[in-house]
């Protein structure tokens, strides 16, 4: 086990850039359980999934809007999602830029929904930036400061390993089944 923690706080700065590219907060709250655990520095986690999180939004709202074309062939399969998205920016505005950070399964889409849109480049990237600070300061410290409880969550699940499939089939099949209803079409009467 300890080996595996120096394993995580040596490459772990470069795990948690990359996966926080895309949005993801496990690697974050794993940064926070680690800091917690003097194996990892806590504000620098926060800076690279900050830093990472911002630059992988503004990537994917530049490549929806300078490079549709590439972007549509593999938004295909995703197109009622990408609708979600849109209607999703037309309910909330510019807040959504911030709440996208929070919900899974739409936060790659809604940057790049809000590409193919008009909306200002310049007022994206200042909103993605304070969206990116809150969500970083909200995961960083929010898994630190609980890290006492995370690190008994994992050790029961190492004790009892068959709880973490039944935790991941409940929480995939709520997500499954969110994404379902809300992208379901809609019988007109």
């Amino acid at each position: 086990m300890e080996e595996t923690f120096s394993n995580l706080a040596t490459y772990g700065y470069i795990g948690l850039f990359l996966y926080s590219l895309g949005g993801g907060f496990v690697a974050l709250i794993g940064a926070g359980v680690l800091s917690f655990m003097g194996k990892m520095d806590l504000s620098l986690s926060i800076m690279i999934a900050f830093f990472a999180n911002a630059l992988g939004d503004v990537l994917l709202f530049y490549m929806a809007r300078y490079q549709k074309s590439m972007m549509m062939e593999g938004l295909r399969k995703h197109r009622r999602k990408l609708a979600l998205s849109h209607l999703l920016m037309k309910r909330y505005g510019s807040w959504i830029i911030l709440f996208q950070k929070f919900v899974y399964g739409i936060k790659t889409l809604i940057p790049i929904a809000i590409g193919l849109t008009k909306y200002d480049f310049k007022k994206f990237i200042i909103l993605n930036i304070l969206s990116a600070a809150v969500w970083a300061l909200t995961f960083g410290l929010g898994s630190y400061y609980s890290g006492s409880f995370l690190v008994k969550v994992a050790e029961t699940i190492g004790d009892k390993p068959w709880i973490a499939p039944i935790i991941l089939f409940v929480f995939g099949g709520l997500l499954w089944l969110y994404l379902t209803q809300a992208t379901k079409r809609k019988k007109r009467v």
